[in-house]
């Protein structure tokens, strides 16, 4: 059996990603929902192109997956950098930067928390509890809706994709979770993240304004599994961070 090879879900480039995932039929990509909620969900930008997906967890902080922000290993200038926020439509609602130097990453996972500008936003309350097997989750972003060359379809409009936990020793895990280590994966319901969902919230699912963030999406197969990091796991280094920093 081949070894599972885990793809990071940045949308450029993705040469790479096309030679690594599987083939698989559009369904399996296009697969979910439009998003009818999701006032935390942020949209990242590079150069003003589609990138990755974030969420809002402090008025001035947002968090993301550290991979958006290097290519070829190279840091991502904080100048090249934008946010959209405050829309389900990320043609809509506002710009922010981030406050120029002020982004800290996480020694133990694939997270990056980002300062910006106050903004007026309901912000996602943190989990504190984990992601336990044969949960229900819904990941959020704006990633590709296709397969192949995903820069070519990204979605204008905030959609989703509901999945299931899987117990961390489970064989579709492998290459996205280990045992005992700081991420979870989980198994395809309906959809599955694709280039640009990257970074983007896994939620627990329930009435609007109730739920919470439980997870942070880094990377999938593009078929049926995907990955995140767990965030009950790194309350102390998020709290520590967004409250010593504010006013940076």
């Amino acid at each position: 059996m081949a070894r599972r090879v885990r793809v990071l879900l940045l949308t450029v480039p993705l040469l790479l990603a096309a030679v690594l995932a599987p083939a698989v039929p559009a369904s399996a990509v296009i697969g979910g929902s439009v998003s009818r909620y999701g006032p935390w969900a942020v949209r990242m930008l590079v150069d003003g192109k589609q990138e990755c997906t974030g969420t809002a967890v402090a008025p001035q902080w947002i968090i993301s997956a550290s991979h958006c922000f290097f290519e070829q290993a190279q840091p991502v200038a904080d100048s090249r950098i934008t946010f959209r926020v405050g829309s389900l439509d990320e043609r809509k609602g506002s710009t922010v930067h981030p406050v120029r130097g002020s982004r800290v990453g996480n020694p133990k996972a694939d997270m990056m928390l980002i300062e910006v500008p106050p903004m007026k936003v309901r912000v996602a309350r943190l989990a504190t509890a984990g992601a336990r097997p044969g949960r229900l989750v819904r990941q959020y972003g704006w990633g590709a809706t296709c397969p192949g060359d995903e820069n070519t379809c990204q979605s204008p409009v905030l959609k989703q994709s509901d999945l299931r936990v899987l117990p961390s020793d489970d064989p579709g895990c492998a290459g996205l979770a280990t045992p005992g280590g700081t991420d979870f994966c989980a198994r395809k319901v309906s959809g599955i993240p694709a280039g640009g969902d990257s970074g983007g919230p896994v939620m627990t699912i329930g009435p609007c304004g109730s739920e919470s963030l439980i997870g942070v999406f880094f990377g999938s197969d593009r078929a049926e599994f995907a990955g995140a990091g767990e965030v009950s796991q790194q309350l102390k280094w998020i709290r520590s961070v967004t409250a010593g920093h504010s006013g940076h």
